[in-house]
């Protein structure tokens, strides 16, 4: 008999103007009345109010409430196995660390946690992966797709414009990510997923192909929080982040640990997956016109970061994921890649030397 694979999915994304005001009336459709809620660092005083007000009025019990700043593992034990035993979901309100401290937290303790992003830096706010501080390094570990996601658009918009920036980043990356898959299988290096691919690709090319004006218009900022929603199905139906992480990805892990001048993920993620677009010979001027479209370009060219960076991190890219085989884990292509690095005319106007 045939069987089907199950896998892990939002119960529900509510993406408006003005969700976080009804965070309240979402817990209690989901008949989830005992909650603990964290908030990064300094959210409180912006968003508490207006959140606790919201669950106050919907009669959700809070059992515990507090602002959270570190991915440290221990930490993190110690917070999850501190929650009361009748918490009933785990509410994780900022940026990547609280998010991921939710979500851990909500694994360990086999409960469902909720994702708020008040920013689209990346797409961890919809993945079931945690990056936490594991003996002093950074480590991507297995954890939780969130039970629900609630995105405010207000909120989004009131963050950092470099926020905006990186999540253009992080997403237009799926185009080599994808293509890194391809090239791994085609190598006889492990095996793709059609279906994740599919879900990957929809997610990218629902994005890049929208009319705007500015990337902080209402209607292209639902629509980069829904593909970056998306990538985090993908992951989960792939089993591992290969549909939404390649070569790219490698680069900016490597300027993570080693580099001497480092930024917001997406930002690396998207100068990388220019770069990698031209190594691969695949889809480059879709990237180009949209990171230039976008001002992404521009806006990276204002944070003086080092070319020499990118050259070491190019040939330290095949260490930080020995197991997969993506472009750069081919000499040539690491070779191919540091050329263009130094000749390419978009690339030379964002490093300083």
């Amino acid at each position: 008999m045939a069987t089907t694979a199950s896998i892990s999915i939002p119960t529900f994304l509510k993406i408006d103007k003005g969700a976080l005001s009804d965070i309240g009336t979402y817990l209690r459709d989901n008949k989830l009345m005992k909650v603990v809620v964290f908030f990064g660092n300094g959210l409180i005083d912006l968003f508490g109010e207006k959140v606790m007000r919201s669950l106050e009025d919907n009669e959700i019990e809070v059992l515990q409430y507090m602002e959270l700043d570190s991915v440290n593992l221990e930490d993190i034990t110690d917070i999850a196995f501190a929650m009361p035993n009748k918490t009933q979901a785990v509410i994780g309100i900022g940026g990547g660390k609280v998010i991921d401290t939710a979500k851990y937290c909500g694994f360990l303790r086999k409960m469902p946690y909720i994702s708020v992003p008040t920013s689209t830096s990346n797409d961890g706010f919809s993945s079931a992966s945690a990056s936490l501080l594991i003996k002093g390094k950074r480590q991507s570990v297995p954890a939780k797709m969130a039970y629900g996601i609630i995105a405010d658009t207000d909120v989004i918009k009131s963050a950092p414009r470099g926020f905006l920036y990186s999540g253009v980043g992080d997403m237009v990356c799926k185009i080599t990510a994808i293509y890194d898959w391809q090239y791994e299988e085609e190598c006889g290096y492990g095996k793709t997923n059609d279906v994740a691919i599919m879900v990957a690709k929809k997610a990218i090319n629902s994005l890049v192909r929208i009319k705007f004006d500015d990337i902080a218009d209402e209607w292209f900022l639902k629509e980069l929080l829904n593909s970056l929603a998306m990538c985090g199905i993908a992951n989960e139906i792939a089993g591992s982040s290969a549909p939404t992480s390649g070569s790219e990805h490698l680069i900016s892990h490597a300027i993570d640990q080693y580099g001497r001048k480092t930024t917001l993920h997406g930002i690396q993620v998207g100068i990388a997956t220019y770069l990698m677009s031209v190594v691969q010979n695949h889809r480059q001027d879709r990237v180009r016109n949209f990171l230039t479209e976008t001002g992404f370009f521009d806006y990276a060219a204002t944070l003086g970061l080092e070319i020499q960076d990118y050259i070491d991190a190019i040939d330290k890219a095949p260490s930080i994921k020995p197991f997969r085989h993506t472009y750069l884990h081919e000499e040539q292509y690491r070779e191919k890649a540091k050329e263009i690095l130094m000749t390419d005319e978009i690339l030379q106007k964002i490093f300083t030397r």
